[in-house]
């Protein structure tokens, strides 16, 4: 398998100064002033240690899936421009330009450029993945760390993650992997077969893609995911839901069940925060719903920035509307980190009011996040109003289900229990 992954050691010690061990990083915004510009002033780009050179990656980078190229003859121009304005106009484009079809984003590439995300670049007019067998970050943590809590609760997750992002969040708890590019790591390349081998010999029977955004690695964990299967692993996805529906398409076929993080109901917030756009990710939910594997849905509440009631509301008639009753939607606590050092972190009693807020526009299974011991980590009967799971922190202590239902009253609890 060549040079070993990150310790356990090594990985909790870096965790401790990213953020990493904090769960899932997303952020709800508000519509928001000018004011917020100078909160989410940019800062210096995260710098790892030396690591691969681009060209010892190019050299095992395999070609990526969802592009269009200019140097392909037989390409449609409707991949990369309206039908409309193609319509009897053919055109010769002067340089070889490549443009990925994975995220929302859509980079136009030319020779040597890579995509926003710094993962795919533009070699002789085909987009290479350079983080294709290179994972940073490999640990097992508990499912219920993702969070997934309708989704085999107290189970272990094989848990690894590249470098890249499409997104330039500037709260993100991850960001030095997020933010990070792969040749600042000197990670080792490891096939699909030898991740498998690896969940398999830690006795996890969850592949969790997770820390970073993993879109930006399609083609390894759809890779590892097929070949899971025979072993009887699932696997599962950490996503910002930033991708276009096809490759979101194959990411469905392969996986068990998908979080993503709804950073916000503002389009506004979705620019300044992240770099991004709102509708992409709305899309990639209905898809995921659609699509019936099991889905789960986190809010990062931030003070001062997401923490209005008229947001929160509308977030949470949202989901009631378009996804109905039964998607478990968590309420975190945001923790200063990153861009964002200077907010406090969410007071409960906030946490505790989207919770109420959503279970009074009938969400059935609403919780509350990175608080240990609040009532709001448990899982209760949406009839008889009993904790059928109970957790402490991220660890499950108590279950009361029976074949999927209340042992108290035999109703239906939404998920998946084994």
């Amino acid at each position: 398998m060549g040079r070993p992954l990150i310790s356990r050691r090594e990985f909790l010690e870096r965790a401790g100064t990213c953020g990493l061990l904090a769960g899932g990083a997303c952020l709800a915004a508000a519509p928001l002033g000018g004011w917020l510009d100078s909160i989410l002033a940019p800062a210096a780009a995260a710098q790892g240690p030396a690591g691969t050179s681009l060209e010892e990656l190019l050299r095992t980078a395999p070609v990526a899936r969802y592009w269009a190229s200019t140097a392909d003859p037989e390409a449609a121009c409707s991949a990369c421009h309206e039908a409309s304005a193609v319509a009897g106009r053919p055109h010769r484009h002067k340089q070889t330009v490549a443009k990925c079809l994975l995220c929302a984003r859509g980079c136009a590439l030319a020779e040597g450029e890579r995509g926003d995300c710094g993962a795919r670049l533009n070699r002789g007019g085909k987009l290479r993945s350079l983080v294709y067998g290179r994972p940073v970050a490999v640990h097992v943590d508990p499912i219920e760390k993702k969070p997934f809590y309708h989704f085999l609760p107290g189970a272990q997750a094989y848990s690894l993650a590249t470098a890249g992002c499409p997104l330039h969040c500037r709260f993100c708890q991850n960001w030095e992997i997020s933010q990070s590019r792969p040749e600042d790591h000197g990670a080792a390349f490891v096939p699909p077969e030898d991740v498998v081998a690896a969940a398999a010999g830690r006795r996890a029977p969850v592949i969790a893609f997770t820390y970073n955004e993993p879109t930006v690695f399609t083609e390894y964990l759809t890779d590892i995911a097929r070949a899971g299967r025979p072993r009887g692993l699932r696997s599962v996805i950490v996503s910002c839901g930033f991708m276009r529906e096809a490759p979101l398409a194959e990411i469905c076929e392969v996986l068990d069940a998908v979080k993503i993080d709804l950073k916000g109901f503002s389009d506004e917030f979705y620019r300044k925060a992240s770099r991004a756009e709102l509708a992409p990710v709305l899309r990639s939910i209905k898809q995921v719903k659609r699509s019936g594997r099991h889905l789960e849905i986190v809010n990062l509440v931030v003070p001062t920035l997401n923490d209005h009631r008229a947001m929160l509301s509308g977030l949470c008639d949202w989901v009631a509307g378009e996804l109905g009753p039964d998607v478990p939607v968590h309420f975190t606590r945001f923790h200063p980190d990153y861009q964002l050092l200077n907010l406090p972190p969410t007071p409960v009693e906030t946490l505790t009011r989207a919770r109420e807020t959503a279970m009074a526009k009938g969400i059935r299974y609403a919780y509350v996040g990175n608080v240990p011991g609040h009532p709001g980590n448990h899982t209760y009967c949406p009839k008889c109003g009993k904790a059928v799971i109970r957790r402490d922190s991220m660890f499950v202590t108590e279950m009361h289900l029976r074949d999927g239902k209340c042992a108290f009253c035999a109703t239906p609890i939404a998920g998946v229990w084994s």
